[in-house]
């Protein structure tokens, strides 16, 4: 008996129900992260006023009031919500040196930080969905996609990324956590978290992979099956010449910035336990970061509406300096 209450006291010791983790900045190099953090600036910078930008003319111009433009105004809302979600954890710990943090805000910023990265995904989806309509059933189009539709479009993402998240979060507070609690990345990542944990993970885990399939598993299928059918659709109604397909190509690069580094990061975190803690750190952050700051980019490149929106904006502004 008395040796059962030495290693319960043993096993109390080493685990805790209100850990604190410590966040990793840039391994190997924490006596630059002061330097580190001036290009890490330079891109939150880029991807706060780029996504407000793109956000303020689709709100203010009354020609970009269509349904294409919404769901990018949709894009741009969903990667403000991912920059600020770690802006702060970062830029802290590169700064400050603060690592600490306990579980409840870990909690916290995963769920801004999944649920954005969910509305995200589904957005993606949406856009995809715009693009085939616009192409194969232009006569239809606004009829398809009316702004009551689109609202409704939006409201399910929502309620979709709330009720996947909010589930997978609660099965954290049961958990208890070895003392030793260093996470990889230096914001909170769920399947970085849960490796943490010295208790039964598999409701975790089930409701983690769940949470994959009704998300990616449904999500990337959509858009790649709309793109078929919008290859198989301009193939049969143009010529090579005429083909619409350039509409197209702002979203394709927005989806491959968004998938790639997402998939990337879970392989190195399924299959590269071994894999330099350096690979860890720079794979999540282009996970998180890419997207809202390449995404401002491409949009107002390669749509020439955004573009010319955002340069008379530019250019009154300008003029009223002047005046």
């Amino acid at each position: 008996m008395l040796r059962i209450q030495e290693n319960m006291q043993i096993l109390s010791n080493l685990t805790s129900k209100f850990p604190t983790f410590l966040l990793t900045g840039i391994p190997g190099l924490e006596s630059v992260h002061a330097w580190i953090s001036i290009p890490f600036c330079c891109l939150y910078a880029i991807a706060l006023s780029g996504n407000s930008m793109i956000l303020f003319v689709i709100i203010t111009q009354q020609s970009l009031h269509e349904p294409m433009y919404y769901f990018l105004s949709m894009l741009s809302a969903a990667d403000l919500g991912l920059a600020i979600s770690t802006m702060s954890t970062t830029l802290g710990i590169l700064w400050f040196d603060a690592t600490e943090v306990n579980l409840d805000t870990c909690i916290i910023q995963m769920f801004f930080l999944h649920g954005f990265t969910f509305i995200e995904s589904g957005v993606l989806v949406a856009m995809a969905f715009d693009r085939y309509v616009a192409i194969c059933d232009p006569l239809r189009y606004t009829t398809i996609l009316t702004n009551s539709r689109i609202i409704q479009m939006s409201l399910l993402m929502i309620i979709r990324s709330v009720v996947l998240i909010v589930p997978l979060l609660l099965l954290l507070k049961p958990l208890y956590f070895c003392r030793e609690n260093v996470l990889s990345h230096s914001y909170c990542y769920h399947p970085d978290v849960i490796k943490l944990a010295c208790s039964d993970t598999q409701a975790n885990s089930i409701c983690g992979l769940i949470d994959l399939i009704l998300t990616t598993g449904v999500d990337t299928p959509c858009i790649i099956l709309s793109y078929i059918l919008i290859i198989r659709c301009v193939l049969s109604i143009a010529s090579p010449e005429e083909l619409p397909f350039s509409t197209c190509v702002s979203h394709i690069g927005a989806v491959a910035i968004f998938y790639i580094p997402m998939m990337s990061l879970s392989l190195v975190h399924r299959y590269g336990p071994s894999a330099p803690k350096v690979v860890h750190s720079m794979m999540a952050n282009i996970y998180l970061l890419f997207p809202p700051v390449l995404n401002p980019i491409i949009y107002s490149v390669k749509t020439k509406q955004i573009r010319k929106a955002i340069l008379s904006l530019l250019l009154a502004k300008q003029t009223e300096l002047f005046v």
